[in-house]
């Protein structure tokens, strides 16, 4: 309310270019509606973190300055109405409901991410995420927290734009040992190898803290880099998944694809500064698209499929998955004329 900071239940409408809303009375709701909250202008927040104990708020501001705080029932459902009504109020911009679309599944993570960095504003007393105390099959687990509440906040906080990518965010966390999964509902997804089924942004999967996100770090050994091998332009980067040459295990790292010399570098986004974990020239490497339809020797885990091969002069064989086809087809058409 607005004027009574109470809270009432309506039935909502969402037209084209207006949101309605109704009183209840005997269970159905009045023929006119109590008030509209025109779109024109509007700004959407979804999640809305500013009511600690109400996690599944959707914020509304029209251009008038004037906030509209809506709870629903359900995540499922607060996250379906938060895209339908931020589709209403670009739906003069077909273009940008189109990339609205795009981005809910999407794989862009920020450029210049850092898992310290955000692990850090996670353990923020005032603004970090919230830590409680959950019961799970009899079990009592202190200072967790949720999934999902790990997802909204990593939105919340810029960190990610959609869920898929939020979701992406939290297993790298967890894959480089920042959290941990407690009790048998998030213990249990861990057995998978792919990044997208580590981590589950649900409200009865339950993380915490992992005792290394606590301490220093110790990194390793630095590998030397010639100067002359990162001094080239830059004509693609972004990031990929690849597979370790020693544990066999898949990691997400972020490539960068250099000309004049032509070098393909990789970098740990776990590490603040900016230096490549591993790289090699392109000069005389064979690039190819592998078949999403069996796995082929020398590749372990769960591989999803969008795989593609680099052997160097040297005979190394790396295998990297993309996120999609159009993107692994990208990546082999920017690499194949440095080669």
């Amino acid at each position: 309310g607005h004027i009574v900071r109470n809270w009432k239940v309506r039935w909502f409408v969402l037209l084209q270019d207006k949101l309605l809303y109704y009183k209840i009375e005997g269970g159905k709701k009045e023929p006119s509606p109590k008030g509209r909250i025109l779109l024109d202008g509007c700004t959407i927040t979804c999640p809305c973190l500013e009511y600690e104990n109400r996690p599944l708020l959707i914020k509304l501001k029209t251009k008038t300055n004037t906030d509209y705080f809506l709870e629903c029932c359900s995540r499922e459902e607060r996250d379906s109405w938060a895209l339908d009504i931020t589709g209403a109020i670009h739906a003069g911009h077909p273009v940008q409901v189109q990339e609205l679309h795009r981005m809910k599944n999407s794989f862009k993570l920020l450029e210049n991410i850092s898992l310290h960095h955000i692990v850090e504003r996670m353990c923020d007393s005032s603004s970090g995420i919230k830590l409680t105390r959950n019961l799970e099959q009899g079990n009592r687990y202190k200072e967790t927290f949720t999934g999902s509440a790990l997802v909204d906040w990593l939105i919340s906080n810029s960190f990610a734009v959609s869920r898929f990518e939020a979701v992406t965010l939290a297993s790298m966390l967890m894959e480089e040992n920042f959290i941990k999964p407690v009790g048998a509902r998030s213990t249990e997804a861990t057995r998978y190898s792919d990044l997208s089924e580590q981590f589950l942004d649900d409200s009865t999967a339950l993380y915490m803290f992992a005792e290394s996100s606590k301490k220093n770090i110790s990194s390793k050994e630095e590998l030397q880099f010639n100067i002359s091998e990162l001094s080239g332009t830059i004509v693609k980067q972004g990031f990929l998944v690849k597979q370790g040459h020693k544990r066999k295990n898949w990691k997400v790292r972020r490539f960068v694809l250099r000309a004049d010399p032509a070098f393909l570098h990789y970098y740990d986004p776990t590490k603040e500064e900016n230096r490549p974990v591993g790289g090699f020239s392109l000069r005389g490497c064979l690039v190819s698209a592998l078949e999403d339809n069996g796995v082929p020797a020398g590749v372990k885990g769960n591989v999803q499929g969008n795989l593609f091969k680099i052997i160097t002069k040297n005979d190394i064989h790396y295998y990297i998955q993309a996120s999609s086809k159009a993107e692994r087809a990208q990546w082999i058409e920017a690499i194949k004329p440095l080669t």
